[in-house]
């Protein structure tokens, strides 16, 4: 099991590299007037997303279950564990609706709302780390 705990830690990584980097990549497209360097955000955060954000995430999930079961976790904190992948899920989509959205030059929001909209995966970050290694409940 600790070969499959390993491999999550790694994909949890991944997945949570891409969800830091591809909204500041929006933060940058968002301000980019030129067609040149629109087209380049559009190539580099396609990529991100399909080429490393997805594959981590679910290998995350894949990984995480594999562990849940062979562990047989129980407890509160579980529970509330599950809530925050469920928002990390749900973000990771959003972030993809986004993608879409800069894809086909239909972006609607501003470079601040980025900015703070990137700011979402370290709060759920934090709240994953103390619920699994603290337990509080």
């Amino acid at each position: 099991m600790l070969w499959i705990k390993a491999l999550h830690i790694i994909f949890v990584v991944t997945w949570f590299a891409g969800l830091f980097y591809l909204p500041r990549l929006y933060v940058y497209h968002a301000m980019t007037e030129d067609a040149p360097g629109k087209e380049r955000f559009k190539v580099m955060e396609r990529k991100l997303y399909w080429g490393i954000m997805a594959p981590g995430a679910v290998l995350t999930i894949v990984f995480g279950v594999w562990l849940w079961l062979g562990y047989g976790f129980t407890g509160g904190w579980l529970y509330a564990k599950l809530a925050v992948v469920a928002l990390l899920v749900a973000y990771h989509l959003h972030c993809g609706k986004l993608l879409a959205d800069f894809a086909r030059d239909r972006n609607t929001k501003s470079h601040v709302w980025y900015r703070w909209f990137n700011e979402v995966p370290t709060v759920l970050l934090f709240a994953a780390v103390i619920l699994t290694v603290v337990k509080p409940f």
